[in-house]
C-alpha cells in the first residue's frame, strides 16, 4: 500500500501542534512545520513556536530557516519543504505536515496545472524583475488590476503563480481565473481539521493572546527592533508583531493593543477555517475526542480512492 501524507490543519490556537507531535510519535516520523511564521530564528512568543520539550524529540522540520529580516515566498517553502516530504515517503515514513498557512499546504500537495495556456520565458522575467525592483505587493496589485479573482486567491508572496496569472493575461488577454486549472495530487494524503466551536476557538485565542504578554511579547518584539530587524520587515508584518511595533512607537496604544490583536487573530481564524473549507478531502474531527488517533490511523491505512 502507497504511503500517505498526513495533513494536519486548522485555524490557529486549535490545537494542532500537540496532535501531530503525538501523531509523530505513534509514526515514528518527522513533522513538516506549514506555518509562514516559524519560519523566522527570534519570533518565538508571538508565533506560539513550539518549544524543544513541547516538540518531544520529534525531529521538526522548516522551523528558524529564515532570518527575520528575510522575504520568504511560498515558492521560497516549496522548495525546502517538498523534498523533506518525498524523501519521507520514499523511505516509507509518513510525513506529518502541520499548520496553518493554507497556500504552503497547498503548495506541498499539488502541482498546478494551468490546461494549455501558453509560456513566454521574456514575460516571465519581465514580471520577476519587477518583483524583485518594485516589490512584491506592487506584483499582486498589477494582477489585481486585470484579474481580482485570481488576486484574491493568491498570496503576494506566492510570485510564482502571481507572476504565472500575469503571464497568461498578457499572452492571451483571458484571466487565469476564467480558466480551468487543475490541482494535481503530489502524492495521496489525509487531511485532517480540529473542529473547534466558534466560541470556544475564539477563547482559546484570547487565552494564548495573554499568554504572549505574559511571556514577554513586547520585549521580543523591542529585541528584534533592538537587533535590527526594520519594523517593515515581512517578519514584523505578522498578527502580534505589527500591532506590537505600533505600540513600542507609541505606549499610549498599552490599553488596547491586546485587544487589537485578538480581534486581528480572530478574523485570520475565520479566513484560515475559509480557506480549508475549500480542501479536497478534509475530516473534521472533534476536539476532545480521544478517540481521534484511532480515526486517523484508520484513514492512513485505508485503500487509496481512485
Amino acid at each position: 500500500m502507497e504511503t500517505k501524507a498526513l495533513v494536519i490543519c486548522g485555524p490557529t490556537a486549535s490545537g494542532k501542534t500537540a496532535l501531530a507531535v503525538s501523531m509523530a510519535k505513534r509514526l515514528q516520523t518527522e513533522i513538516i512545520s506549514a506555518d509562514c511564521m516559524l519560519v523566522y530564528r527570534g519570533l518565538d512568543i508571538g508565533t506560539a513556536k513550539p518549544s524543544l520539550s513541547e516538540r518531544e524529540g520529534i525531529l521538526h522540520h522548516m522551523i528558524d530557516v529564515a532570518e527575520p529580516t528575510d522575504s520568504y515566498s511560498v515558492s521560497d517553502y516549496e522548495k525546502a519543504a517538498l523534498p523533506v516530504v518525498e524523501s519521507l515517503l520514499q523511505r516509507g515514513k509518513t510525513p506529518v505536515i502541520c499548520g496553518g498557512t493554507g497556500f504552503y499546504i497547498n503548495a506541498l500537495l499539488f502541482a498546478q496545472k494551468f490546461g494549455n495556456a501558453p509560456a513566454d520565458a521574456a514575460v516571465r522575467l519581465k514580471y520577476e524583475t519587477i518583483a524583485k525592483e518594485r516589490g512584491r505587493e506592487y506584483l499582486h496589485s498589477l494582477l489585481r488590476e486585470c484579474d481580482a479573482e485570481s488576486a484574491a486567491k493568491l498570496h503576494y508572496n506566492d510570485v510564482k503563480r502571481v507572476v504565472r496569472a500575469l503571464e497568461i493575461f498578457e499572452l492571451t488577454g483571458r484571466k487565469k481565473s476564467e480558466q480551468k486549472d487543475e490541482p494535481i495530487p503530489r502524492f495521496p494524503y489525509v487531511a485532517v481539521c480540529l473542529d473547534y466551536p466558534r466560541k470556544e476557538l475564539y477563547e482559546r485565542i484570547e487565552k494564548r493572546v495573554d499568554v504572549m504578554f505574559e511571556q514577554g511579547l513586547v520585549e521580543e518584539v523591542r529585541g528584534l527592533l533592538r537587533g535590527g530587524v526594520p519594523p517593515t520587515a515581512q517578519s514584523m508584518q505578522g498578527i502580534g508583531y505589527k500591532e506590537t511595533v505600533e505600540l513600542i512607537e507609541n505606549p499610549s496604544l498599552r490599553s488596547t493593543v491586546s485587544d487589537i490583536i485578538k480581534q486581528n487573530t480572530r478574523n485570520y481564524a475565520k479566513r484560515q477555517i475559509t480557506f480549508f473549507k475549500k480542501l479536497p478531502h478534509l475530516i473534521y474531527l472533534a476536539p476532545d475526542c480521544a478517540d481521534n488517533e484511532n480515526i486517523i490511523m484508520e484513514y492512513l491505512c485505508k485503500e487509496q480512492n481512485g
